[in-house]
């Protein structure tokens, strides 16, 4: 069984556990699919004269390839609630770089076709406050703690070389609804923050439609940007998703 398969049984367990001890309209599950492009992936590793800067779109293409997150709430009262997130990526495909490019250790060849994978899973667990509920609005503030299990990998031949990176990223959380009708909302969430050597950013905003008293849907865009500059690595990329999702409420 696949590590990200493993955490995502877990993950959902965990869900299913808290929502036990949850009261009734307390419980939110959101599953959320889209098509995803990438705008830019650039890499470098390590970040200095030993290694090329280049765009992984120029291997692994724009897009679109399918994405899915599973966002669970537990709204502990009306004011305090825990967020669960869990959002895997991964990308596998063949390409071509236009010049010989080195990368962590190895060199590869212009003009040889070679297999890159681009892996970037967010696990996060939040905390937010409802400070604001009047006038059909509702906002949240919070923090998220985000653990970052991420790789790139290129293989040509026999050479082949992986750069992995399993760390703790703290980040601001900001969330809002604005509901214009019985039926019909607005909302976004917000997982950020830059400074020092990096940057996170994930956004999205979607337009919603309720069903009945459980079952929410929604559509909209997502937004993932950022990455690192250190003496490691340097890498920074940027995500767009149309989506739509399914929510439903205990």
């Amino acid at each position: 069984m696949s590590y990200t398969r493993r955490l995502s049984i877990l993950a959902f367990l965990t869900l299913m556990a808290i929502e036990s001890f949850a009261q009734d309209d307390s419980f939110v599950l959101e599953l959320e699919v889209g098509s995803s492009w990438q705008s830019n992936n650039d890499v470098q590793i390590p970040n200095d004269q030993t290694a090329d800067r280049f765009d992984l779109t120029d291997i692994l293409g724009s897009g679109p390839w399918a994405s899915f997150r599973l966002n669970g709430i537990w709204n502990i009262n009306e004011r305090h609630g825990l967020r669960v997130v869990l959002a895997p990526l991964t990308i596998e495909e063949r390409g071509q770089f236009d010049t010989n490019v080195r990368f962590d250790g190895e060199s590869f060849l212009a003009a040889t076709p070679l297999d890159a994978r681009y892996r970037f899973n967010s696990w996060r667990l939040g905390y937010r406050y409802q400070y604001y509920d009047n006038n059909g609005w509702r906002l949240w503030a919070g923090a998220t703690a985000k653990l970052r299990d991420a790789e790139i990998t290129l293989r040509q031949g026999d050479t082949r070389a992986s750069d992995d990176d399993l760390g703790f990223v703290p980040l601001l959380h900001l969330a809002g609804e604005y509901r214009w009708s019985d039926r019909w909302h607005f909302e976004f969430d917000f997982d950020g923050l830059a400074g020092g050597p990096g940057r996170a950013i994930d956004l999205s905003l979607k337009v919603g439609y309720t069903l009945d008293e459980n079952w929410r849907i929604t559509a909209g865009y997502r937004g993932l940007e950022g990455g690192a500059d250190t003496d490691d690595v340097y890498s920074f990329a940027w995500f767009n998703s149309a989506l739509v999702s399914a929510q439903y409420r205990f």
